[in-house]
């Protein structure tokens, strides 16, 4: 006997989408339906082997039932978004799987079902109904089974006529009497007043049917019941009829039209897999050979581990070189080392043992490399280029017709991403499947280095990055390369001071902690703390965990009114912290050279802002002087040199002013005023002049809270006042800068529309939560929305700052250097005699970097140590 499976799709769709916990691919798709859809279609068709397959939809339109009842389905919450967006998806899906759509405006999916599975009941088909709504059970018979999921899409039971029966006590058909008497919630079918699911299926059972139930009334015991039944007969009856699955929907149905084909588009459906990154269901797709896909990903390995074969390996044959490698582990500059070098040139794949080779002749094995990597004949593609240069540099090698970074096109397509290794880019973007372990995978996965270079290219320029990746993120990779060799003097002796000094004042605070407390304590253990101020000294407790209170920052802010003790514990925190991570961290930093080489990362933050480790340099928490002090131990190269600060002032600010097209602001900057004064003048009322320091404070807070989104509830708790007066706040500054409102509701709205939002050079940053249907991660999504364009075009304006200060230096052989980022501030290395001309060409390049409807401007200082500098 053949068999067909009916898919009741709105409902399976919406089974999956609340069974599978949230999960969206990199562009901000919310893929959990479609996934819990799929594998139970695989499932289903693995269990049953159907012969034919349909899936049924509900359309928008109204059905019959909404016209003969107006309150039909009424109150049902609406869609969430979320879900929404999924059903092209997996109508893309079913396409692709060669698998029938069907959906008719006026019916609904359970109608089409019926007609359906009726008609192929007659022509001796065997039918199989998938579905989570139980309204389908009515359709049950010797022929028709309905599949319902149970716990999840996975789990399900199974029913025809004699297992329906056999767990209700009624047959099929007569469910639908008990779904008159009972009504339907979901549907808003209003059933008898007071007659529940156990007293339908007990009527039902006694009377046979509604109208049984109906002419025998007198005989049910229950004063209150017979009252109802009585009163809603009608309702009953018409009840009964709404719950009625039709099965005389007039639509086209061939059988051989249908029948379940194997030949379905394989090719497209692995994209959409791989575009949706649900690779797991790759390998249920039927008929996909596993075994060939291995075979197709293995290639022939070229393993060099001598002088000769690394000459043979690094011949000139083509004009394009694809290069991976691996370094040895080590925290300072000074020790790394390159390991191996993967070589995707000529016909084979090459592994190179470089460190084995070195060994065997250093002098001509670094040689040989220099060759290769200085001939401008052949262009390199690198895989993370960065830590090669610096490695190469070290050796007195210049990588030359570097064109293109992997890993950094990678990150500017999709900055969410954690890190980027070249099998998964593989994997995510080619669709293709990469084996292997360790070494193997790598060469295995350098084998399609072409065809990824192809693809992130032209993606790089179908999505208007070009001048973002080729003017700025590209020629960076050299210059963060040049700025961790050189790295940051330290002065030892300062820092042994500092170390003696830290010691003290932890020392001190302790003390005062203890006299306050009135007892010695573990300061740094939660549970002894948490002992301490909320039953000692019965401060009211913020929080509880599950191994007692909370005492974390958040907790403490809360508690800063409440007692003294609060502020030196948060005090002591910060100084212990600052110690061990910088004071004590930075001993074990510090190279042969007597600096400290960070690294910076360009593919780490989604903002598009540089971030350094190993240590990090750009978070030096300065609001205690404690932590101005560290800066004090970075000194200039030489003695005769000084450090030069340049900072951006009020960037931000700025970015907002030109994205927002907002005449006041841009007029305010362009006339250099204070825009703080300025907005508190504005905000308070009251003449420039006027404006105290707290006035000006609260401006400040509403200028760099609008930048973040903020809301009045976190501006009232900000600055310690209403919530109406940070909302009269926030009023007036939209009323005196109205286009900014606007601004970023348009952002806003754009976000929610394409799922993304881009900065003045076309960076791209993704935002799945803005559609959520969760109202905290929503409006964490709208503060993102709101706040990405500026804080990303800021990073774009420093980074091509940076490439453009460095060019200039090149360019006018000058022996200053740049030397760190600290977000909008540059820090250069500046020989005395170069000092004004440096001074000059810096401020001119930062300030003229881009063409903006405000002016940019930078704030210079120049100093012994880094802390005089700032």
């Amino acid at each position: 006997m053949e068999r067909l499976l009916i898919l009741d799709s709105n409902s399976l769709l919406n089974r999956a989408f609340y069974a599978i916990p949230p999960l969206t691919n990199s562009e901000g798709i919310h893929t959990n339906a479609v996934y819990g859809f799929t594998n139970m279609l695989f499932k289903m068709k693995e269990e049953i082997k159907p012969d034919y397959i349909v899936a049924a939809f509900d359309r928008k339109a109204p059905t019959f039932r909404h016209k003969e009842y107006e309150d039909y389905k009424a109150g049902r919450k609406k869609m969430p978004p979320e879900l929404a967006e999924q059903f092209p998806l997996i109508k893309e899906v079913l396409n692709l799987l060669a698998i029938n759509i069907y959906e008719i405006d006026g019916f609904e999916a359970d109608d089409i079902i019926g007609t359906l599975a009726k008609f192929a009941e007659s022509n001796g088909i065997e039918v199989f109904i998938v579905t989570g709504d139980r309204d389908a059970l009515q359709l049950a018979t010797d022929n028709i089974k309905v599949v319902i999921t149970k716990k999840g899409v996975t789990e399900t039971a199974v029913y025809n006529r004699e297992a329906f029966e056999a767990e209700f006590g009624v047959t099929p058909t007569q469910y639908i009497d008990v779904k008159g008497l009972m009504g339907d919630k979901s549907d808003n079918i209003p059933g008898v007043p007071g007659v529940g699911e156990k007293t339908a299926f007990k009527l039902i059972s006694t009377y046979g049917s509604m109208e049984g139930v109906l002419s025998h009334i007198d005989e049910i015991s229950g004063k209150k019941l017979k009252e109802n039944l009585e009163t809603y007969s009608e309702q009953a009856i018409f009840s009964k009829k709404l719950a009625t699955i039709m099965t005389e929907v007039p639509i086209e149905f061939d059988l051989e039209d249908i029948k379940s084909q194997e030949n379905y588009n394989r090719e497209e459906l692995k994209k959409l897999f791989f575009k949706l990154q649900m690779k797991s269901l790759l390998a249920k797709l039927p008929g996909e050979d596993v075994e060939e896909e291995e075979e197709v990903a293995k290639v022939e390995i070229n393993e060099v581990n001598t002088l000769d074969g690394l000459k043979e390996a690094l011949k000139e044959k083509e004009n394009i070189a694809f290069i991976a490698y691996s370094t040895s582990n080590a925290n300072l500059y000074s020790k790394i080392e390159l390991d191996k070098l993967y070589l995707n040139y000529g016909e084979k794949v090459s592994l190179i043992d470089f460190k084995i080779i070195t060994m065997e002749n250093p002098t001509e094995a670094i040689n040989t490399l220099k060759t290769f990597m200085e001939n401008e004949k052949i262009a390199k593609v690198i895989h993370d280029g960065k830590n090669l240069v610096t490695i190469l540099t070290k050796m007195n090698i210049e990588i030359k017709e570097f064109i293109f970074d992997t890993v950094v096109a990678a990150y500017l397509i999709d900055s969410a991403k954690s890190n980027y290794p070249l099998e998964t880019l593989i994997n995510e973007y080619l669709m293709k499947e990469v084996k292997g372990e360790n070494e193997e995978l790598i060469c295995n996965a350098i084998s399609h280095m072409k065809e990824l270079y192809e693809y992130l290219k032209e993606r790089i320029n179908k999505e208007g990055m070009d001048e973002l990746y080729y003017e700025v993120e590209h020629p960076l990779i050299s210059i963060l390369s040049s700025m961790e060799a050189i790295g940051f003097k330290v002065n030892r002796e300062k820092l042994d001071e500092l170390a003696i000094k830290f010691k003290e004042e932890i020392s001190t605070t302790e003390k005062e902690i203890y006299e306050l407390c009135e007892e010695e304590f573990n300061i740094s253990s939660p549970k002894q703390l948490g002992k301490i101020l909320f039953e000692k000294l019965d401060l009211p407790v913020i929080k509880k965990t599950k191994t007692g209170y909370s005492t974390n920052a958040e907790v403490l802010e809360k508690l800063m009114d409440k007692h003294p003790v609060i502020e030196k514990i948060i005090y002591y925190r910060q100084i212990t912290k600052l110690n061990s991570t910088y004071v004590e961290g930075l001993k074990n930093v510090i190279d042969e050279d007597g600096a400290i080489h960070s690294s910076f990362n360009q593919t780490v933050t989604t903002t598009g802002r540089l971030s350094s480790t190993e240590p990090n340099l750009q978070n030096i928490p300065v609001k205690y002087e404690m932590g101005r002090e560290i800066r004090k131990v970075f000194i200039p190269k030489e003695s005769t040199d000084v450090l030069l600060s340049c900072d951006y002032s009020q960037i931000e600010l700025r970015v907002l002013a030109h994205m927002s097209d907002d005449k006041n602001m841009i007029d305010a900057f362009n006339h250099h005023s204070d825009i703080h004064t300025k907005t508190a003048s504005e905000v308070f009322k009251v003449p420039v002049d006027e404006v105290t320091s707290l006035m000006r404070s609260r401006a400040k807070a509403v200028n760099f809270g609008i930048v973040y989104g903020i809301s009045d509830f976190s501006l009232s708790q900000d600055l310690k006042i209403t919530k109406k007066e940070a909302s009269e706040y926030m009023e007036i500054y939209f009323d005196r800068y109205p286009k900014i409102k606007g601004y970023l509701e348009s952002v806003k709205e754009e976000a929610k529309e394409k799922g993304y939002v881009l900065t003045v050079l076309n960076r791209r940053r993704f935002i799945p939560e803005i559609k959520s249907s969760n109202k905290i991660v929503k409006a964490l999504g709208e503060r993102l929305a709101m706040n990405a364009p500026i804080q990303g075009s800021a990073a774009d304006i420093i980074k091509l700052a940076m490439v453009k200060v460095y060019n200039r230096l090149k360019k006018e052989n000058l022996n200053s250097e740049m030397i760190l980022q600290v977000h909008d501030e540059l820090i250069l290395n500046v020989k005395e005699n170069e000092l004004e001309v440096v001074k000059a060409l810096v401020k001119e390049e930062m300030e003229n970097v881009l063409k903006m409807s405000v002016t940019l401007e930078v704030d210079t200082n120049i100093g012994n140590t880094w802390y005089d500098a700032k």
